[in-house]
């Protein structure tokens, strides 16, 4: 069977072709999209952009390979709000998650409803910047008229879904991601909604579990090239698809993601509602619980700083790893987006612990990297609170590539470390989605378990000494952290 994995991201569209009786790849193409990045915090880009390069894409594979598609899923970034009127239409560009410019709504929302603590009892978690919900009502406040012609709220994903099918729906793991599904029972929650807007409730679609939506449009199918009787499965957000991808899917078993932003994930049977806010209580697409570590400062912040450096990725590992351990007590802060974990819309990058020996390019390097990777032990501290406490973790994204940062995390989080063959966890989750809700009969442990495939060149050991010399660095981070909240904090309010 030949199924389509589909990753709406926000550097590219990603399109992966899987043959599941070769247990092969045979097509992988992608198309870039370009940010919209302003002032205060703006981050867009045009739904049509992923129209044209999903179409971009599957034109650079061949026509006989796209014919034989039986099925297709669709993983996309998470958070993003697509406003759509009766007729299809997007009203407006779309706020996508690394977009903080709708802090000021999450306060009046968290206050209006009552405070952080009822909404961690009533949705399982806060309203963060970069959550769907904050932007449906800064949509509201600065585009009355255009929020009157809105007709349906759509996630990045659900858009996808929608211009293949035709049909408007919601899957519960992606919906998670919004703050106004309640995590426990995947519902909408009313007051909430109500909060925002009396109509918005009837604005939503309606949540499903994981299953097939239905059959791909014709005129949709001839225009991609594709199979006219190929079936759309829910498909899901991208970190959602990933876990499948990186086979995270019971409990204990856990993904980072070493991606433009950076995620901590693990799968659970039960709901997760961390009571000290460090991790998101998602759900998942595969029926279970995704608690979840988003930061918001990953690979962006290695890229910032070598293009400060003029080095390409190969060049500032090496001068990263020609830096000792601990980067001489060179410390770095890498919310050069603001954060999100921890919660800092109003974060910036710093630079700490600089004296006239340690100022170097190599220990900047190197600090970068530890510092990324100290947000990550945040993530795997939390879960360790609530007795997930794994051994092995599977890296992915663009940052698991690099053998330095591979160990780096390791050490620093004292687990062993594991990467895909497949690259590209978030197609293939999806690819891997779509044929389990094809199969019918076997669980998707049993697909994963055949089909998932780990690169042996690519495993760490985790150093003990190291994890503890890491130990007492990680913890002047932390002091920074908390030295310099106060400030980012009051920032919010100049």
């Amino acid at each position: 069977m030949y199924v389509i994995g589909i990753d709406a991201g926000t550097q590219s569209i990603k399109v992966l072709i899987y043959d599941s009786t070769l247990k092969q790849v045979v097509a992988s193409r992608k198309c870039a999209l370009d940010l919209i990045a302003t002032e205060g915090g703006v981050r867009e880009q045009e739904a049509s952009w992923w129209i044209d390069a999903l179409s971009v894409a599957l034109n650079q594979i061949d026509s006989e390979i796209k014919a034989k598609v039986e099925a297709i899923a669709v993983s996309g970034q998470q958070h993003g709000f697509v406003p759509v009127d009766r007729d299809g239409n997007v009203l407006k560009s779309v706020k996508l998650w690394c977009d903080t410019s709708t802090s000021l709504e999450c306060k009046e929302l968290t206050e209006l409803f009552g405070g952080k603590e009822r909404l961690f009892d009533s949705i399982g978690g806060p309203i963060l910047p970069g959550y769907t919900a904050s932007k449906i009502l800064h949509f509201k406040k600065h585009y009355p008229d255009l929020f009157e012609k809105m007709a349906y709220v759509m996630l990045p994903h659900d858009y996808l879904n929608y211009y293949l099918t035709g049909k408007v729906v919601a899957e519960r793991g992606d919906a998670s991601g919004t703050a106004l599904m309640d995590i426990r029972t995947a519902k909408w929650n009313r007051e909430l909604c109500d909060i925002i807007d009396s109509s918005l409730i009837d604005k939503l679609p309606p949540i499903m579990d994981a299953g097939i939506i239905g059959k791909i449009k014709d005129d949709i199918a001839d225009s991609l090239g594709l199979n006219r009787r190929a079936l759309v499965v829910s498909g899901g957000g991208d970190n959602m698809m990933a876990a499948i991808g990186t086979g995270s899917i019971e409990d204990g078993e856990i993904t980072i993601s070493l991606g433009t932003s950076g995620t901590l994930f693990s799968s659970t049977s039960k709901a997760l509602v961390d009571s000290k806010k460090r991790l998101a209580a998602f759900a998942s697409s595969h029926n279970s619980f995704l608690p979840l570590l988003c930061t918001m400062n990953c690979t962006v912040a290695s890229e910032n700083m070598r293009g400060c450096f003029s080095m390409d990725v190969k060049e500032f590992d090496v001068l990263a790893e020609s830096a000792p351990l601990g980067s001489e007590g060179v410390i770095f802060l890498p919310f050069l987006n603001g954060e999100r974990t921890p919660n800092l819309p109003n974060g910036e990058g710093v630079i700490g612990g600089l004296n006239s020996t340690n100022i170097k390019k190599e220990n900047i390097a190197r600090a970068t990297l530890e510092g990324v990777t100290y947000e990550f032990r945040l993530g795997l501290d939390a879960f360790k609170e609530y007795g997930v406490a794994p051994k092995v973790a599977t890296l992915t994204g663009g940052g698991s590539n690099s053998p330095f940062w591979r160990q780096l995390v390791s050490d620093i989080l004292n687990v062993d470390v594991r990467v895909t063959k497949e690259s590209e966890s978030a197609a293939f989750g999806a690819a891997l989605q779509a044929l389990w809700l094809m199969d019918g009969k076997r669980t998707l442990k049993e697909i994963v378990e055949e089909h998932l495939m780990f690169d042996s060149n690519k495993a760490c050991r985790a150093n003990l000494e190291k994890h503890k010399k890491y130990d007492e660095y990680y913890k002047k981070w932390l002091l920074y952290v908390k030295s310099l909240t106060p400030q980012f904090e009051e920032q919010s309010n100049v």
